[in-house]
């Protein structure tokens, strides 16, 4: 099965699985997981903050990260689209009386200073108290510039907030600019990212930030059942990862601009260039986006359903299986259009 629905769906491969097999183990909810440790004083050095934490998804990282940034009745602006405020099942609202602050997303993926300086409350005792602004970095496959968290501290000093960065697929972003984590790191005060995407881990994220910070965000993911033990099993996969899969993230990239390049020769297809990994695709009005899906399941292509569809290319997706998927696709958006 070639698996476009997310580079989520990726699976360690055997040198990977070798590695975790061999990892030195320990109890992390002691502090005593020399291979955890290590991680986290890489990811530290890395990030240029002064510590970091491993938790199990990114949505606990983003949820510690909340958590630890605001109080009860303080709240944080974020974009409407952005995993923090949609996807994450409300969870600094309901578990920490957060209140979040959602505002439309500009079409680059960043938030407009001026929708959020729009937003952010007189400090008075009818209004939650802004705190945190959220940000997203790539957002639906779009690279945010360095340039913007840049204007974003400035902003957000003059503003009294701190900045949380949800950098679940930051090292495509970084690789796609060409800079390193420490360039995108200074201008913010946290960074939480996801090694279960592109970079092929089975599961595992890292927060970022300062002691202060990271102790809090660890008692916070222990009170959420972060607390796991022999840990060091997952951080020598994520350990491999940073190692292995970051330099090749450019192959995916170009995967992701071939596969829009050859979809771009049907008249059915409005397809937009990818920046990274997500090749977004509008279909005709004349398509069945879900008999689509259905079709190309019974050729062994598997996608989200829908008339505007999101193909996102990983490790486990070859040159070749994207040259069949854009054969596949428009072969059966021939016989969709021929009344087959």
């Amino acid at each position: 099965m070639i698996d476009y629905r997310s580079d989520t769906v990726t699976k360690p491969t055997p040198e990977m699985l070798q590695a975790m097999i061999s990892a030195e183990l320990g109890d992390d909810v002691y502090g005593d997981d020399p291979t955890v440790n290590a991680l986290e004083a890489r990811m530290a050095e890395l990030s240029g903050f002064e510590a970091a934490m491993m938790v199990n998804s990114g949505t606990q990282s983003n949820l510690c990260a909340l958590l630890a940034h605001c109080e009860r009745g303080e709240e944080y602006i974020v974009g409407q689209g952005y995993h923090t405020y949609l996807y994450e099942a409300g969870g600094a609202a309901v578990l920490g009386s957060v209140v979040p602050q959602p505002i439309k997303v500009s079409d680059n993926g960043a938030l407009d200073f001026a929708d959020i300086a729009a937003v952010i409350k007189e400090d008075d005792s009818h209004f939650a108290k802004s705190k945190l602004l959220s940000l997203e970095n790539t957002h639906c496959g779009k690279v945010i510039p360095l340039e913007y968290f840049k204007q974003a501290r400035e902003f957000a000093n003059q503003h009294g907030l701190d900045i949380h960065l949800d950098g679940a697929r930051i090292y495509n972003a970084l690789t796609a600019i060409n800079i390193e984590l420490k360039d995108i790191c200074q201008y913010v005060d946290s960074i939480s990212i996801c090694f279960s995407k592109g970079l092929g881990t089975p599961m595992g994220s890292i927060l970022c930030g300062s002691n202060e910070f990271i102790s809090k965000a660890r008692r916070i993911r222990k009170m959420v059942g972060g607390g796991t033990r022999q840990a060091g099993i997952i951080a020598k996969a994520m350990d491999y990862a940073l190692d292995h899969n970051i330099e090749r993230l450019q192959i995916d990239h170009g995967n992701a601009v071939l596969l829009a390049d050859l979809l771009k020769e049907s008249n059915k297809l409005k397809v937009t260039t990818p920046q990274t990994n997500m090749v977004y695709i509008d279909l005709d009005d004349s398509i069945d986006g879900v008999l689509l899906a259905k079709l190309l399941l019974a050729e062994g292509i598997q996608i989200s359903a829908g008339q505007t569809l999101r193909l996102v290319t990983h490790l486990n997706i070859s040159t070749a299986d994207v040259i069949h998927t854009a054969d596949t696709i428009k072969d059966a958006i021939s016989l969709m259009s021929e009344g087959v």
